[in-house]
């Protein structure tokens, strides 16, 4: 799993290391941090606590061989959380060495950076889709971020105590139901796998998810892969 990850790192992760000892290009103060949702492939863990995912080694492109700390977290079911900083055209990893430098631990870093998404992005906002609701911002890449904004589904679980199931299956489509719609619910079950599968490399999470008395859990676990 973690070759898989380390493919798409390696040149932020090198580049990461020359800016560290140089300016920067973008803005990396902690009003710029953001964090992002990503697949981890076959795993299932059945927690929120983050969990570093810790090093590992990389071979660059003139075959010289590097250890990689990612800076990313394990989070719950299939999926991790990467720190990034917010640019125009893309999104570069925070390192651990950004989130020391910052004062932050992961999980300040988390809260800080979910403000910072509401702050620049918006608040975000439920609408229909299909039976469905459909959480947005103002940017389809930091959609899925939402899931991670514990004060938005707190104010949702005031209506509905029994809890809430969602979908993350990808970047732009983070859905939910009421867990007492069991119309809607057996849709999701059915659904999951082929929105996950057909969201390519844009797909995030095979698993439901489900929130209640404040904390998520596994409502069904991700496809095996």
């Amino acid at each position: 799993m973690i070759r898989k990850l380390l493919s798409l790192l390696v040149t932020g992760a090198v580049s990461s290391t020359a800016v560290a000892q140089a300016p920067r290009s973008f803005d990396d103060s902690a009003s710029n941090l953001m964090v992002v949702l990503r697949e981890s492939v076959g795993s299932n863990k059945q927690d929120e606590a983050l969990v570093p995912m810790g090093k590992a080694k990389a071979r660059l492109a003139d075959g010289k061989e590097i250890e990689v700390d990612t800076g990313w977290y394990s989070y719950i079911g299939d999926m991790h959380v990467r720190f990034v900083f917010d640019t125009p055209t893309s999104m570069p990893n925070a390192t651990p060495q950004d989130l020391e430098r910052l004062k932050l631990t992961p999980e300040a870093a988390l809260e800080l950076a979910v403000r910072n998404i509401r702050r620049v992005y918006g608040e975000p906002k439920a609408s229909p889709w299909s039976d469905l609701m459909q959480v947005q911002g103002k940017s389809p890449d930091l959609d899925s971020s939402y899931f991670l904004d514990r004060e938005f589904w707190n104010d949702l679980l005031k209506q509905h105590p029994e809890g809430l199931v969602a979908i993350v299956a990808k970047r732009g489509g983070l859905l939910y139901a009421p867990a007492s719609n069991q119309r809607a619910v057996e849709g999701m079950r059915k659904a999951v796998a082929y929105l996950h599968a057909s969201s390519e490399r844009m797909r995030i999470s095979s698993a439901l998810y489900l929130f209640k008395e404040g904390k998520w859990s596994v409502f069904q676990a991700p496809v095996k892969q």
